[in-house]
């Protein structure tokens, strides 16, 4: 187990560990789902360890295996990417921001690594492709993950949920399942650069939400975040 500066940086060079050779596979065709899963699992592991994470996973039983999902989960830091990889046993990936898809050679890695775009301009066109997209990697068998808050929370507590994920589960038919992090804060909250050991994280897998058409969107946000509600430890309030 490192700690501070050099766990930081221990993260960094794993992270360019596993980018370079994809990138390089993806330009010369080689590049494969399987092999990203490996390298993805690798780097997890690996991450995990030199920070001293003690990691519990409960509700796996809950997760479908005959086809693709969406997982929706709270974001508490960097490091929650790292603990979904080591927690999921199977193909998972995130939904990323579209300009990264237009960056040369990294956009294609991305691409061919199973990574699904997410458009947030509000061109209608541009969000019907990215549905497509998203589509197209659940019949892959391809799992989603996508954190509805839309970014990492500040101060621990859960924020306003964004309704684009609902919306993509409508879409594709993929059912929803919602999934808490806890304690992940603890290693490296926002705003912070140095890695703190040892920390505890609980991971919790809940049952699967179907979304069957635009009126059952705003009852699966409410049972997503009833789930972390009572999944996740909020920080007291002040004084409290």
């Amino acid at each position: 187990m490192i700690a501070g500066p050099l766990a930081t940086v221990y993260a960094v060079y794993k992270t360019l560990a596993i980018s370079v050779p994809t990138v390089v596979e993806a330009l010369t065709g080689r590049l494969t789902i399987e092999r990203c899963d490996e390298r993805l699992r690798d780097w997890s592991h690996a991450i995990i360890k030199q920070a001293g994470v003690e990691l519990t996973v409960s509700g796996l039983d809950h997760v479908p295996r005959d086809r693709a999902c969406i997982f929706m989960s709270n974001h508490q830091s960097h490091f929650d990417i790292p603990i979904i990889y080591v927690a999921f046993p199977g193909t998972l990936r995130m939904v990323a921001k579209a300009e990264l898809f237009r960056v040369p050679i990294w956009g294609r890695a991305m691409r061919e690594a199973g990574f699904v775009s997410v458009d947030r301009s509000g061109d209608r066109q541009q969000a019907m492709e990215a549905m497509r997209e998203a589509g197209e990697a659940l019949g892959r068998g391809i799992n989603i993950w996508i954190a509805p808050e839309g970014t990492r929370s500040p101060d621990g507590k859960l924020g306003k949920l964004k309704k684009g994920g609902f919306i993509m589960a409508q879409a594709t038919g993929a059912p929803i399942v919602p999934m808490s992090i806890d304690g992940s804060r603890d290693i490296l909250p926002k705003n912070t650069k140095l890695v703190r050991p040892g920390a505890v994280v609980r991971v919790t897998f809940g049952e699967p939400l179907a979304v069957p058409d635009a009126a059952a969107i705003e009852r699966a946000m409410a049972d997503v975040r009833a789930f972390f509600v009572a999944h996740v430890t909020e920080p007291e309030p002040d004084g409290g």
